[in-house]
């Protein structure tokens, strides 16, 4: 017997005799359940079913290798009715024969309407087209499933996170006692290392005597992380997670540019230092989302350090620039830094996720360290066993360094550094055609890969479109090609107004490419304007 005869929606009497109807869950009896179990056992990835895992793996591959050739747009313009109705007519309860079936139903939940990163007319969020060996490295650590909590999960995976850190912090220069860890993303490094600071500022109050014995939530009050007013969202959100509320977030005044102004820092601290308040964190970016402005890191870091607070780079985006052949100098005093984020799944290409904090003092990675007996006990601690949890604020973790592993010992890290230096190079060029073009507004020079714009065009009359037209413009003319599927870019908003966004990350885009999604948001734009005035 099957598993699928097992379950199938026939009458099958229950305990009590009783028919069930068609359609409700049976319960086979003791040797059916054995039957099943064993047939089950097919599927467990081990030494016997080796050949099994090969065989249906390479079919996978193949189905996803095969939907790539095929593909020439890098969306179908599926809406959210159509595909959660074609994902709710799956019964779940009701398996396929094969993994062929279940590969041919894939096509029509999942791989037809994916949004694929690799297509040159993919050009909106901070998404990259991945390199194979990190695809290679995926496929190995999903099979031997390592979990980098602790060593006797994870031995070699452990010794290999480390050295990627250890590398890491060399790029970053931030001396021999760096350590750091592998985390799921951004916005999680950004956490924790705000923890982390937190934590040493709280530290710090309580030297107070009068502070001495107070808890934790009556120390926080006074806490405040300084940023510009363009950083990541993950800071504020970061901020309220830990007891501070988004109000403890001091934005601080960017210039034209977009990078946040030392002279505007310098008299956010001073105010605060006036008003009784703790400058808990200073907190510059090295690649902002919508403009990839690094901020002047020096600076912001000696000021942070005259206040006595944690000074962070969030380098979640231009952490790539560790690598790069002909822009490496934008990170000029990342090594002042306390902390650092670094998001491999942008900028080194590598497949979501693969991110990490590296911190200048390792000892700090102690602030969330916590000991369980039936995980990592102090003892093991205390015998220099290495687990990995114990700088964590994860327990289960995947190795996802594996795949930076692989990347580096394939291709190297000139090869991925030229891979984002020609990302930047294409935003140069794309944002002298922009600047150059009479239809489109440039919001500000590329310094990254980004691109933030709009159309506003002139009118017959000899005028420009209003700042209200052009908002309502821009947002239709970003859902009119996305639901075309023949590009996508992003939207943003800059001082209030609606922009379009280009995040160019694709080595092998060329201008051509670019210049024909400029091409398709003109005459988008101009159709939409048109069918506007024929309707008045």
């Amino acid at each position: 017997m099957s598993p699928n005869e097992i379950y199938a929606d026939e009458g099958i009497a229950d305990e009590t005799g009783a028919d069930k109807a068609p359609g409700a869950h049976a319960y086979p009896d003791f040797g059916s359940r054995v039957e099943l179990a064993l047939s089950a056992s097919n599927h467990l990835f081990n030494a016997r079913n080796a050949p099994r895992y090969v065989a249906q793996v390479l079919q996978g591959v193949n189905a996803v290798a095969t939907k790539l050739e095929r593909t020439t747009l890098p969306f179908t313009g599926v809406g959210p009715a159509d595909m959660e109705r074609r994902v709710r007519e799956v019964d779940l309860d009701r398996p396929l024969p094969d993994t062929a079936a279940a590969l041919e139903e894939l096509e029509e939940v999942y791989l037809r309407d994916a949004v694929y990163f690799h297509d040159p007319k993919y050009a909106a969020h901070l998404n990259c087209p991945v390199v194979i060996p990190a695809l290679v490295g995926e496929a190995v650590l999903s099979a031997v499933n390592s979990s980098l909590d602790t060593w006797d999960q994870s031995a070699g995976g452990t010794m290999i996170e480390r050295r990627l850190i250890e590398w890491t912090a060399d790029r970053l220069h931030l001396g021999a006692a760096a350590d750091g860890v592998f985390t799921s993303g951004g916005s999680q490094s950004n956490f924790q290392a705000l923890l982390i600071a937190r934590n040493h500022a709280v530290a710090a109050l309580r030297q107070d005597p009068e502070a001495a014995g107070l808890r934790l939530p009556a120390l926080l009050d006074r806490l405040r992380i300084f940023t510009s007013e363009d950083s990541h969202f993950s800071i504020r959100k970061s901020a309220s997670m830990l007891g501070l509320g988004y109000d403890a977030v001091v934005p601080v005044r960017c210039e034209s540019d977009h990078r946040m102004d030392p002279a505007a820092l310098a008299e956010a601290l001073a105010d605060a230092h006036d008003s009784g308040l703790v400058p808990m964190a200073v907190v510059a970016t090295a690649g902002t989302t919508d403009f990839g402005a690094v901020d002047p890191l020096s600076e912001t870091a000696a000021l942070a350090r005259a206040h006595g607070a944690w000074f962070h780079v969030d380098a979640a985006y231009g952490g790539g620039l560790m690598v790069s052949g002909r822009y490496r100098h934008l990170l000029t005093g990342i090594d002042l830094a306390d902390s650092v984020t670094v998001d491999f799944h942008k900028t080194f290409f590598q497949p979501v996720s693969s991110s990490a904090l590296v911190v200048r003092d390792g000892a700090m990675l102690g602030h969330v360290t916590y000991y369980a007996d039936y995980l990592n006990p102090e003892a093991a601690a205390l015998a220099d066993i290495p687990n990995q949890v114990d700088k964590s604020i994860q327990t289960t973790r995947r190795f996802d360094a594996l795949k930076l592993w692989l990347t580096l010992r394939i291709m190297g890290a000139d090869a991925v550094g030229a891979l984002f230096d020609e990302a930047i190079d294409l935003a140069k060029r794309v944002g002298a055609v922009l600047a150059a073009d009479p239809d489109f507004e440039l919001a500000a020079p590329p310094q990254l890969s980004t691109l933030v714009f709009r159309y506003r065009p002139l009118l017959e009359d000899g005028t420009r479109l209003s700042e209200d037209g052009a908002d309502a413009l821009n947002q239709a003319i970003r859902a009119a090609i996305f639901d075309s599927g023949e590009a996508v870019v992003a939207g943003t908003k800059v001082a209030g107004r609606h922009f379009l966004k280009f995040t160019l990350l694709n080595a092998e885009a060329t201008l051509e490419d670019i210049s024909e999604i400029v091409s398709l948001l003109r005459g988008t734009g101009a159709a939409l304007l048109n069918r506007k005035e024929a309707a008045a």
